[in-house]
Formats: structure tokens, C-alpha cells, sequence
């Protein structure tokens, strides 16, 4: 339960200040019984709520996919490019959202696919957490068809934790073990590209699944087996799934069902 002025706020409508006048000047129902106190309380998975005939929707916790566009940096604010905050819709862009709406797992700026935005906290940390283990999964095109040979040879560096090499001011570390590579069928390839921006014939790629997150550790790990990740798609994070009829740069709000999958 939490008061009605405080709800309010976080959907948008001002200080709490501003509530009170809000409620002393409109028509603000909950299931249909006029409130003047602030300190009303409201159930937001339960009630309804109404201002001047408006059904308003209360969210406990907002979760959004987005399918990221390149060229879109993974932040509230930058200088020089548009971010993927800037594709959200006003009604997103609320002073409480402002402060609370974060990424759950960021992507480089050339780097498309799944992005998950949330108000909660305590799934964030599940997510990102080192201790979670959650599985991430990427698509690469590559710059160089792999042997039949080379590609077992790979499959057994990254299930053992490969040594990645340094770059920028992060050192040479080596990953994790688990890590799994798979070679993607031509039907598969079309169907990863899906909405993407990549519009060029693919003759390399792979599916790469990943339990940590270290600096542009997917481009290092194939840089490390003499090969180049040239496009690079994230297609899933844990059991959620990139839905494929978002096109590049557009979302769409998770009901609880899917959110579901990510706490499995």
C-alpha cells in the first residue's frame, strides 16, 4: 500500500504540494469512491484509479524491451549522440522516471538488440550481478569463415575461459569458463537479422552465450582466435528473448508473465 500523493508524484503530476491542490480541485476516484486525503492509501496491483474520468495506470515497476538502433549510446544523457533514452516516449521522461527508470546490462554504440529498462532495483542487481550467472546471448557476423577444425578448436578455448587480449585501459583477463559457441544455419543468419541494420551478405557468424559482461569482451574473444566481430546483435538475456517484430529502435512494456522469465 502506498499514499495516493505519493503515487501520483511518481506517475508525473507534480510535487505533493501540487497533489493536494490537484485533489482539492479534480475529480480523483479509487474504485470509484471520491479522495480528498493525500494520505490515502492505494493498492497499485488492485485499485483503480481515475482523475476527471482518466483511468490513470499505476505501476508497482516498470519494465521495458527495446530492440537498441546503432549509433545509440546506452545512457540517460550524451553530448555528442542520441542516447536510447531519447527514444522513450514522453510519458516515460516523468521527474520519478527521470531518477528511477536505469538499464538492467548496457550495449557498445554499435551494438544492436536487446536492451531491458526498469524501475526495479532488486532485478537489476540479479541481472548484472557477477554471482547470477546470467546468460547473455549474442549474434556475430564475423570477418572470416572459420574451418570446420578451427571452429571445434574455438568451441574448447571458450567452454575452458579464454584469455582475452587488453584493450583501451583494460588489461588482458581471462573469461570465465562455460562459455558457448554455436555456427548458425543460413535460415537462422536470416532470421537474426530481422530488423537489424545489417544489410549486407553474411558470410561468417556465430551465437556466442555468455555469463559475465567484461569491456567489449564478445569482439575480444573473437579477436583472441584471429577473427573480427563485425555486426553484433544481443538476442536474449536469461530466458527473455528479443521479441523479433520490434524494429530497430522501438520498445514495447512487458507484462508480469515475461518479466517472469527473467527471474527464473
Amino acid at each position: 500500500m502506498q499514499r495516493i500523493d505519493k503515487l501520483l508524484s511518481h506517475e508525473g503530476f507534480g510535487s505533493r504540494k501540487d497533489i493536494k491542490r490537484l485533489l482539492r480541485s479534480n475529480e480523483v476516484f479509487v474504485n470509484g469512491n471520491q479522495i480528498f486525503d493525500p494520505g490515502f492509501l492505494v493498492n497499485p496491483e488492485a485499485d483503480t484509479l481515475q482523475i476527471n474520468g482518466e483511468n490513470i495506470d499505476l505501476h508497482q515497476h516498470i519494465y521495458l524491451m527495446m530492440n537498441k538502433i546503432e549509433n545509440t549510446v546506452s545512457s540517460n544523457k550524451d553530448g555528442e549522440h542520441e542516447t536510447v533514452f531519447d527514444l522513450l516516449e514522453e510519458k516515460y521522461h516523468t521527474p520519478y522516471l527521470e531518477e528511477h527508470l536505469h538499464l538492467s546490462g548496457r550495449l557498445d554504440i554499435d551494438t544492436e538488440g536487446l536492451l531491458f529498462f526498469t524501475t526495479d532495483g532488486n532485478l537489476t542487481h540479479k541481472l548484472i550481478s557477477p554471482k547470477s550467472h546470467v546468460n547473455k546471448t549474442y549474434f556475430c557476423v564475423l570477418e572470416k569463415t572459420e574451418s570446420d577444425e578451427h571452429k571445434k578448436e574455438i568451441e574448447k578455448l571458450f567452454a575452458q575461459g579464454i584469455i582475452i587480449p587488453a584493450e583501451d585501459n583494460e588489461p588482458e583477463t581471462k573469461c570465465m569458463e562455460g562459455a558457448s559457441v554455436k555456427w548458425p544455419s543460413s535460415e537462422e543468419i536470416k532470421k537474426y537479422l530481422v530488423n537489424s541494420s545489417w544489410k549486407e551478405k553474411v558470410e561468417a557468424a556465430a551465437l556466442l552465450t555468455i555469463c559475465e559482461g567484461k569491456y567489449h569482451q564478445v569482439k575480444r574473444m573473437f579477436r583472441a582466435v584471429n577473427n573480427k566481430v563485425i555486426y553484433l546483435k544481443r538476442i536474449s538475456m536469461g530466458k527473455l528473448t528479443l521479441n523479433s517484430s520490434l524494429k530497430a529502435g522501438e520498445y514495447m512494456e512487458l507484462d508480469k508473465n515475461t518479466v517472469g522469465l527473467l527471474f527464473e
